[in-house]
């Protein structure tokens, strides 16, 4: 029976995913930028094929792709797979050879790959979302020279995933900023519908900001919203994704979780900046007011509609208080 080496998962897969995600890139269509790259190594390395590949969950997904007529291949059976498991340019010289490639349908059937090289694509948060890679027909091998300029074409790519991840930062604090959060909520959102999961979003807003901007100066606004925004980051899932939506105002969407679950997230979120404000002695109090929805399909069809609920709730709670 064939023997198939499928790639083993990164150990930061989940963020990853979500930083992929993030740039809203999968399955929009072909750009003179990244195609540049792949023309300029298909030349530079004589080689039939090569590609701008982005490894997501359960393909790899072509945003540039010379000498192939197809847009995307299983992860399962990918060399990309393996290449962003390291840091290092990814080298088959002969798949026919390689006990992990030899009976690989993309080896034994078309494009008939046998010699492969892919330079892993990281991007700002060290993240590897894909490779620039190129593909032979025929063994071949590749000199220290060849690999740095690889290395140099990747970094032109790199340059271009890196620009479009910073519009979904927000500059400030790094954590995601209101369109990065859309995007995200959107994925996770269709995925709770349909497959009947859980999902909670938690809507919060500092409380008293505008004295701290006052009192102290914006340099030292600016330092609490980062303060609060590095306690969120600790204190949620990985999974779960943390956003500044602008000025004041935060969310996090928790996946797979019910309501109970994001209250638990709430009072650890508390005692979290009770001992901020503790530790920093500032002369002011971070404090924060928040409304926690579950996201119903039925009612939430789109990441705003729950953003607007959040709000909703949000102001009550915070208009209620003292």
């Amino acid at each position: 029976m064939p023997f198939v080496k499928e790639p083993d998962s990164p150990s930061d897969e989940t963020q990853r995913l979500e930083t992929l995600r993030s740039l809203d890139i999968l399955d929009t269509a072909s750009e003179e930028r990244f195609d540049r790259v792949t023309r300029m190594a298909k030349r530079m390395f004589d080689v039939p094929i090569a590609i701008v590949s982005l490894v997501d969950e359960n393909r790899q997904w072509f945003k540039s792709c010379l000498g192939l007529d197809v847009s995307e291949t299983s992860r399962k059976v990918s060399f990309c797979g393996h290449a962003i498991l390291d840091d290092a340019v990814f080298v088959i010289e002969d798949a026919t050879a390689d006990p992990r490639f030899a009976d690989n349908p993309l080896v034994v059937g078309e494009p008939q790959i046998r010699f492969y090289a892919g330079c892993p694509l990281s991007v700002i948060n060290g993240h590897k979302l894909g490779t620039l890679c190129i593909i032979d027909r025929k063994p071949r091998r590749l000199s220290d020279e060849d690999i740095g300029l690889l290395r140099d074409l990747a970094a032109m790519v790199e340059r271009e995933l890196a620009a479009l991840q910073m519009a979904t930062l927000d500059e400030l604090t790094g954590i995601t900023n209101r369109r990065g959060f859309l995007i995200l909520a959107n994925y996770s959102l269709r995925f709770s519908a349909r497959n009947k999961i859980p999902a909670s979003l938690i809507f919060l807003d500092l409380d008293g900001f505008k004295n701290i901007n006052d009192s102290f100066g914006h340099a030292e606004g600016d330092r609490a919203l980062r303060l609060f925004a590095d306690t969120l980051r600790d204190t949620f899932r990985e999974s779960d994704v943390v956003a500044r939506l602008g000025g004041d105002e935060f969310a996090v969407l928790l996946s797979r979780s019910p309501l109970q679950e994001a209250q638990e997230a709430i009072d650890r979120l508390i005692d979290a900046v009770d001992a901020l404000n503790r530790d920093t002695g500032n002369g002011y109090t971070i404090g924060c007011s928040h409304g926690i929805v579950a996201f119903d399909p039925a009612r939430h069809d789109t990441p705003e509609d729950l953003l607007a609920d959040g709000d909703a709730l949000m102001y009550e709670i915070k208009k209620a208080k003292p």
